[in-house]
């Protein structure tokens, strides 16, 4: 899947990331937080921030700790809610991290390259029968 939009509303509390398929027609919205949009949002446009921040933070933590962040994965929809994981690569063991959506899309974009976002078949056919 890719980004391919994001709607920061200023009138609502409500923002929304779009992800479509690379190479098909499925797509869907995520309701997200103003944070995780407003930092998504920035990365997309390639402005830096003069300090770290939340996700640049994680990002540098992971690698610290001899870590390298492999992809996320949108794994799970339950109750109208998003469940992921992050996929991080240590000593050759496949370390997955629970996550927010919203946090494992702004990771994903964070990264240079950007990180390659999945999504399960099964969360991609609950929302095209929604």
């Amino acid at each position: 899947m890719e980004l391919s939009r994001i709607i920061i509303s200023e009138l609502l509390d409500q923002h929304i990331v779009w992800l479509r398929e690379c190479e098909g027609p499925r797509a869907f919205a995520i309701v997200i937080g103003i944070f995780e949009a407003t930092s998504i949002n920035r990365h997309v446009k390639g402005e830096e921030s003069p300090r770290p921040l939340t996700h640049d933070l994680l990002c540098h933590v992971i690698e610290a700790l001899g870590g390298a962040l492999e992809d996320v994965v949108i794994n799970n929809l339950e109750d109208h809610t998003y469940f992921a994981s992050l996929r991080i690569r240590r000593d050759g063991e496949l370390i997955e991290v629970d996550a927010r959506p919203s946090d494992a899309i702004a990771l994903a974009v964070h990264s240079k390259p950007a990180l390659p976002i999945y999504v399960d078949d099964s969360v991609l056919e609950q929302v095209a029968n929604a």
